[in-house]
Order: structure tokens, then C-alpha cells, then sequence
């Protein structure tokens, strides 16, 4: 081979330099699609587990739900245990497995240091991240799925990246993103979700990768599940020009109440400085008991409203078009915020949706009742960005979930109304403001204490 290109009368020293640069080159380019492959066989495995607790949620929450109609009051015994056995085996076993998950990727990013990357993402904390938010919803905890499903793409992926150490941030990027694009069956909100949320850059030379993933993780969850959307198809529309003030009316109180739940966890992740705040910390369990009983009393007042993530709920208003009681979104966004503050496993994806819905139904009391649907849409990105701080994110999530596209440019305006809105009373996003903490930690052993609820 070597002959075809050199002259004849090439002397030994060339020929051996032009084998060398094409042995280098070889390695070069197989070393380029072994990477690739990672980012396949990674997504397949994102796209696997991701199906594995869409069908395990649904079990859990059936579960829960037919406990509560056999005896109404059980959650007052079985909520507040579930929490406090949760947030046990977390603060034992499996600490930084608490919460949504998504701070932990978002710090692992930022983190260099293997060992403390691996103390955030790893097959460890993914397989507990699993098993303690079914267990959760098992309880009756308002949680979701997607959230944590970020943190065991994000870990999965990690793990694949032990053998490509260079590119371990793109690859806990990647998975972070297919996690989300599985959850929902949404891809475009995964790439979205990557360049707004996880990243806030856009990353050229992993982006091709990034969607490579999403798509093979997508693939996975549609083979097994099927080409379905979230929330179904809707085709609500806002029915005239007196309508259109939703946009705003949506976006704003979605926004400040968005923002004031935000405000609210992160101030607990970081501590109350008063007595509570010591108590809170000295009896993490007893706390999480606490918080699991108030989460039982929300649910037995609401009727089972508010337990789980709220999907029946948001589905039975968007098809029948029926109105929620006006009770529920408060009831909700209490009940979600007591899980979140308590140190359980468990994502805000779904149940903020929920959330939001509620104030999209209540809001729609002032409007046309032909424009309710477009009413609770709007609604549920108005809250959605409020919390996340994410508003593309949150306008495309919401219409890939819906498939609808004539609401496109009503809900990009919530969006943005919902982010302004929601600085006001929240200066940064919830999960970057909750991943400080993290890295924090990570880079202090003695701060693991402090920062150990978020």
C-alpha cells in the first residue's frame, strides 16, 4: 500500500514516517467513531430505562391510587413513612440521589475531578435515583419522573464516558438531554432542554452527537411505547381578539408564582437561619415525616387531587375540557413544593405542568369558555418558565406534549412574560441556583453537611 503512493527509490526513514502518520490516522478516525458509538449505545440504554419508569410509574401510582379508594385516609400513615424511609436510605446510602437530579448533572458538568463527577453521576446513584422515586410515588408524593430521568441519562452516560475521559462533559450533556427527549417523547425539547437548561451554550462540537443520542433514545422509547405525545393531540386556539389577553394574564401570575416557588426551595436547600432551620437540619427524617403528612392532608383535602404527578388531572381537562376545582392549583403547588423541600427522590416536570394547568383553569373562568384549553396551555407554560427560568424550553415542551401548533406564538409570549415575571421575585433559575450547592460540596468534603438536603 505504502508503495502505490511513494516513489520507488524511496528511502527507509520515509517510509517509515508516512506508515507511522497512517497508523496515527487510523487511530485518529477509529477512535472517532468509537466515541460516536458511545453516544448510541448510551441513548439506547437512556431510551431503555426511561420506558422501564414511564410503565413502573404508572404501576406505582395505580397502586397508591387503589389504596386510597379502599381507605381514604392511608396516606396519613403511609405518606409520612414513605418520606421518612426515602430520605433515610438517600442521607445513608445514596447521598446526592435526592431531588429532581438535574442540579447534579448541571454541577457534574462543571466539575473536572473524576472522583467528585462520579460522586454526582454514576450507575450507583441512577439505579437508586430509579428504585426511590417509584418508591416515592409508590407513597404519594408529588413527584414526577422526567427530572430524575435526566440525572440517570446524565450518569449513564457518564459511565459510558469512563472510556472516553475527554469528552465526559458532552457526553453528561448528551444524556442529560435524551433523558428529557425519552421522557416525554419530546426531541426537540431535549435539544432545547441541552442548549438552555444544561448548558447554556451551544456546543458545536458536540451537538451532532447530542441529537444523535436523543434521536437513538427516542427511537428506543417509541419502539416500546409508540409515537405517542404526552398529553395527547388538542387543538385549542385562543377564539378571539379579547382572548388574547390570557397571554399576559397567564404569563404573569404563572411567572410570580413560579418564581416564589423557586425562591421558596432553594432558600430551604440553603438553610433557614433561624431555629426551624437547625431543627430542620439536625432531624432530616423527622422533617421528611413532616413534610410526607402535610403532603397526606393536601391529597385527602383535594379529593386525591393532588398525589402523583398530576398527569390525569392536566389530561382530563385538556380532552373533556373540564375545569379543576379552583383549590387545586394552590393545593398542588403545596403539595409539590412539601416533596421537594423533604430530601426524597423526585423531578417538578410533571407536577408543575399540573400546577400550571390549575392556574390556566382558574384564570379561564375570565375568558370565553371556547378558549379554556388555550387558557390551561398557557397556564402550564406560564408557571413552567416561572420555575425553570427556561422559556423556550417550557414553550416547546409544552407544544411538542400537545401537539399543537396554532398556539405557537401565544405561548412563546407566556413564555417570556413568565421569565421577566418570575426575576422579579427569583434571580436565578432553580436548578443552576441548586446546583452551587452541589459544586460547593463536591469541592469541600466539609460542606457535604450543609448542602446535603438539596
Amino acid at each position: 500500500m505504502v508503495a502505490d503512493v511513494l516513489p520507488p527509490n524511496a528511502s527507509p526513514l520515509i517510509v517509515r514516517l508516512d506508515a507511522t502518520r497512517r497508523s496515527r490516522r487510523i487511530r485518529v478516525l477509529s477512535g472517532r467513531w468509537f466515541h460516536r458509538l458511545l453516544f448510541i449505545v448510551g441513548g439506547v440504554a437512556v431510551g431503555g430505562v426511561a420506558v422501564l419508569m414511564a410503565i413502573w410509574g404508572d404501576v406505582a401510582n395505580e397502586a397508591f391510587h387503589g389504596l386510597v379508594e379502599r381507605w381514604r385516609f392511608a396516606p396519613l400513615l403511609v405518606t409520612p413513612v414513605g418520606f421518612a424511609v426515602a430520605v433515610w436510605l438517600t442521607r445513608r446510602f445514596f447521598r446526592n440521589a435526592q431531588g429532581s437530579g438535574i442540579p447534579q448533572a448541571i454541577a457534574a458538568r462543571q466539575l473536572k475531578d473524576q472522583e467528585q463527577r462520579g460522586a454526582l453521576v454514576s450507575l450507583r446513584i441512577a439505579a437508586a435515583k430509579v428504585v426511590l422515586t417509584l418508591f416515592g410515588m409508590l407513597c404519594g408524593a408529588s413527584i414526577g419522573r422526567e427530572g430524575p430521568t435526566v440525572q440517570v441519562g446524565a450518569s449513564i452516560m457518564y459511565a459510558a464516558g469512563r472510556l472516553s475521559p475527554r469528552r465526559q462533559a458532552g457526553l453528561i450533556l448528551a444524556g442529560s438531554a435524551a433523558g428529557v427527549a425519552a421522557a416525554f417523547n419530546t426531541p426537540l425539547a431535549g435539544v432545547v432542554f441541552a442548549i438552555e437548561e444544561m448548558s447554556r451554550s451551544f456546543e458545536v462540537r458536540t451537538s451532532g452527537l447530542i441529537i444523535g443520542s436523543i434521536i437513538v433514545a427516542g427511537l428506543t422509547s417509541i419502539f416500546f411505547l409508540g409515537n405517542y405525545t404526552y398529553f395527547g393531540v388538542t387543538h385549542a386556539r385562543l377564539a378571539g381578539p379579547e382572548t388574547w389577553l390570557a397571554v399576559p394574564a397567564c404569563g404573569l401570575v404563572g411567572g410570580l408564582l413560579g418564581g416564589g416557588f423557586s425562591r421558596f426551595i432553594v432558600a430551604m436547600a440553603r438553610g433557614l437561619p433561624n431555629r426551624a432551620g437547625g431543627w430542620i437540619r439536625k432531624r432530616p427524617v423527622a422533617f421528611a415525616a413532616l413534610c410526607g403528612l402535610l403532603v397526606a392532608v393536601c391529597g385527602i383535602v383535594s379529593g386525591g387531587g393532588t398525589y402523583g404527578t398530576g398527569y390525569e388531572q392536566v389530561r382530563h381537562m385538556l380532552d373533556d375540557g373540564a375545569a379543576t376545582a379552583w383549590y387545586f392549583a394552590p393545593l398542588k403547588l403545596a403539595a409539590t413544593a412539601l416533596s421537594a423541600v423533604s430530601g426524597i427522590p423526585g423531578g417538578i416536570f410533571s407536577p408543575s405542568l399540573a400546577v400550571g394547568a390549575g392556574i390556566g383553569g382558574n384564570l379561564a373562568w375570565f375568558f370565553s369558555a371556547d378558549a379554556g384549553g388555550a387558557v390551561v396551555l398557557l397556564g402550564m407554560v406560564g408557571y413552567f418558565a416561572g420555575v425553570t427560568q427556561a422559556p423556550i424550553t417550557s414553550f416547546v415542551i409544552v407544544m411538542e406534549m400537545t401537539d399543537n401548533h396554532d398556539l405557537l406564538l401565544p405561548l412563546m409570549a407566556a413564555a417570556f412574560v413568565a421569565h421577566a415575571a418570575s426575576r422579579l421575585v427569583c434571580r436565578e433559575g432553580i436548578y443552576h441556583a441548586l446546583s452551587r450547592g452541589f459544586l460547593t460540596a463536591a469541592r469541600s468534603p466539609a460542606g457535604q453537611d450543609k448542602e446535603g438536603k438539596q
